[in-house]
């Protein structure tokens, strides 16, 4: 028996050496201390301040690149088989309400090839349902499981960019998550605590970097309608217009609309001065070497052409191919250091698979967020002081028993949520709050559980293991049950909602721990030292 008891007081005094090295430290300055709770609990955007922004995923865009490669490998493989073809397209859904709308035509086959064309359709496109449209032409949509499931992977991939470039720039605990009551709305929260200058981070984030190196086919042109009219009214087939713009010069190019490589082929990208333009930037990058090879021989065999670097839809440079190039590229004419750097960044983070707006944005101050820590803290020291008293003066020595396990209880709540790095937001104080409220409702079921027992009798020990034994039960019973009810608020909730359930569940398993364990572990360390015990103060 008394070796179990010593391992008792070892585990709660290994708890308690744990938990306070965890969220107040070593030091012994008050300074020190203070910096030690600022380093270990994180705190959210309502207690430090910050952004707080909603973007939209314009998903359309993903299915429009996914139609592209879809036409360009059916072009390639209609090229090898030799079969011709009048036109091969596809529509141009302008917003996420006509995105289940993309299509791909392809008209014009020969008659006599038809069944061979539907097997180039089922094997080349197999995410596609074709079906014909008259003749010798077939209409192209999406499956719809494809048509899901490319969505949820647009949506989740912006929402790992966003998080590398975030983290790219050294913000401490943002938070980024799904938003929106439907899956279909393709909504993301971000929330980012202390940040200094929202505006970069902003532009940052909407910032597509779509790397593409494109042949020019024609060009320069002083204005889209001089591009058109030189070509019949119309764009050569397979070309795209694009604004190239260097400090007061404007200029139009005709593209070749299908990418040499993308920004997907970089390996590296960094920042660095313009060493041609004094005072400009540029991004050097490295290509995968893969990708190297394949431009490799484009460049080897269109030597003298014109190939431009393009961004975001807009021409960067544009430069004379002199010889084979492989690995290396650099974009340049960048006005400032800090869009080089954003550049070079975004560039290795990755490009967004489709572009986002703004819906929301929403800037707290630090001093509000300062104010609610103040008037939160506040409001929990009032609590815990009137709980404190009433206990003592209540239940008497027994009452300090409660307050010590209450203290603990609060002690393992916070290292928890130190230890495993969650944030602490102004509903998650609500949520510890509640948490000293079932603390103090645990204390008085047991505490009335003994004084009952004591009544009918009992003697103290005996009083004790049947207040502590039956109480039991009903402790367990009620925390439980609240803690499923935390666990259905953090997996159908958002944000404040979450982090009022983490602290809740928290404490309320400390809870178990402080008031069942620790309180009678108390008790017993109190008895101990009396040879006889006759009465108990509570």
């Amino acid at each position: 028996m008394r070796s179990r008891f010593g391992l008792k007081i070892l585990l709660v005094l290994a708890v308690f050496a744990t938990c306070f090295w965890r969220v107040i430290g070593l030091s012994p300055s008050l300074d020190g201390i203070r910096q030690n709770l600022a380093d270990n609990i994180a705190l959210g955007l309502d207690l430090k301040g910050g952004t707080h922004l909603i973007l939209q995923v314009q998903v359309q865009d993903s299915l429009k690149s996914e139609a592209d490669l879809t036409i360009e490998r059916l072009k390639a493989r209609l090229l090898r088989a030799q079969i011709t073809y009048s036109g091969l397209r596809r529509n141009d859904p302008g917003s996420i309400e006509e995105a289940d709308s993309i299509e791909i035509q392809l008209e014009g086959t020969p008659t006599d090839r038809v069944s061979d064309v539907r097997a180039i359709l089922d094997e080349d496109a197999p995410l596609w349902l074709a079906s014909s449209t008259g003749g010798s032409s077939f209409s192209l949509t999406l499956r719809p499981s494809e048509l899901l499931r490319l969505k949820a992977e647009t949506l989740q991939q912006s929402m790992s960019t966003i998080e590398n470039r975030i983290n790219g720039l050294g913000l401490t605990e943002p938070v980024i998550q799904q938003h929106g009551r439907a899956e279909a709305e393709h909504e993301i929260l971000v929330q980012l605590p202390g940040v200094s200058d929202p505006a970069r981070v902003m532009n940052l984030l909407q910032m597509s970097a779509q790397l593409e190196i494109k042949l020019v086919v024609g060009g320069p042109y002083a204005t889209p309608e001089a591009a058109r009219s030189q070509n019949n009214g119309i764009l050569p087939a397979n070309s795209e217009l694009a604004h190239y713009a260097e400090r007061g010069r404007s200029e139009w190019y005709l593209l070749q609309r299908n990418p040499i490589v993308t920004g997907r082929d970089l390996r590296a990208a960094t920042a660095g001065s313009d060493t041609q333009n004094p005072g400009a930037w540029q991004v050097a990058f490295t290509l995968s070497r893969q990708a190297g090879q394949r431009f490799g021989i484009f460049t080897a065999a269109n030597i003298g052409q014109n190939l431009s670097v393009v961004l975001d839809r807009r021409i960067q440079s544009v430069a004379t191919i002199q010889s084979r190039i492989e690995a290396d590229g650099v974009i340049n004419n960048i006005d400032s250091q800090t869009e080089a750097l954003d550049l070079a960044l975004v560039l290795r983070a990755g490009a967004l698979p489709a572009s986002v707006v703004y819906l929301e944005e929403r800037t707290v101050g630090a001093s509000l967020g300062a104010d609610s820590i103040r008037q939160g803290v506040r409001s929990s020291l009032y609590g815990v002081a009137i709980i404190v008293l009433m206990m003592l003066v209540y239940y008497k020595a027994a009452g300090i028993n409660a307050n010590l396990a209450l203290f603990f209880n609060l002690l393992i709540l916070l290292a928890v949520l130190s230890a495993f790095g969650f944030t602490l937001t102004l509903p998650g104080i609500a949520g510890i709050i509640l948490t000293i409220g079932m603390a103090v409702d645990a204390n008085v079921l047991i505490f009335e559980r003994i004084r009952e027992e004591l009544r009918e009798g009992k003697a103290v020990v005996a009083a004790l293991n049947a207040g502590f034994g039956k109480a039991f039960l009903t402790i367990i019973d009620t925390n439980v049950t609240t803690i499923v009810a935390a666990a259905f608020l953090f997996l159908f909730g958002r944000g404040p909602v979450r982090g009022f359930a983490v602290t809740l569940a928290i404490g309320l398993i400390a809870n178990l721990f402080t008031s069942v364990f620790v309180s009678r572990l108390i008790f017993d360390l109190t008895l101990r030292r009396k040879q006889q015990v006759r009465e108990l103060s509570i």
